[in-house]
C-alpha cells in the first residue's frame, strides 16, 4: 500500500484497513420505529424531523400517569448505539419532559424527536441504556 493511500485510510478512520462501521441514516432509523410500532400496534408520532442523515435522535417514551422515560441516542467507544436517560431520576413527569424536548429543539434544529406510548412498557430498545 502506498504512503497516500495509507494516510487516506487513516484520515477516513480505516487505520490498518480495517473497515469502518456503517452508520444507519438518521431519518431511516425513525422511519423504520414508526413501521414497527405500527405493526405492533403501538401508538407513535414523529414530534420534530430532524436532519435526515445525521440528526440526533431522542425518544420519549410515556408510560402513563404522567410518567416518561426520555432517553437520547448516543454511541458508546466501540461506535455500538446505545441510549442514555436524560434524568438521574429515569423517569420524569410530563410537565418535565415537555420542557427538556422543548429546550433540546431549540438548541438543535436537526434533532429527532419520537414519541412512543408505551404504558404496557411493550417497545424494545435497540441498544442498551447506559449510566449517566
Amino acid at each position: 500500500m502506498s504512503n497516500g493511500a495509507r494516510a487516506l485510510f487513516k484520515f477516513a478512520g480505516l487505520a490498518h484497513g480495517a473497515p469502518m462501521e456503517a452508520r444507519l441514516k438518521s431519518g431511516i432509523w425513525v422511519q423504520a420505529q414508526v413501521r414497527m410500532c405500527d405493526r405492533h400496534a403501538i401508538p407513535v408520532a414523529i414530534r420534530h424531523r430532524g436532519d435526515p442523515d445525521a440528526g440526533g435522535v431522542v425518544l420519549k417514551l410515556a408510560r402513563g400517569r404522567d410518567r416518561c422515560l426520555v432517553l437520547r441516542r448516543v454511541s458508546d467507544l466501540d461506535g455500538s448505539m446505545n441510549w442514555m436517560a436524560i434524568s438521574d431520576a429515569t423517569e420524569l413527569s410530563e410537565i418535565d419532559a415537555e420542557d427538556y424536548l422543548a429546550r433540546e429543539i431549540k438548541r438543535d434544529r436537526d434533532l429527532w424527536v419520537l414519541e412512543i406510548e408505551d404504558d404496557r412498557e411493550r417497545y424494545q430498545l435497540d441498544g442498551r441504556i447506559l449510566a449517566r
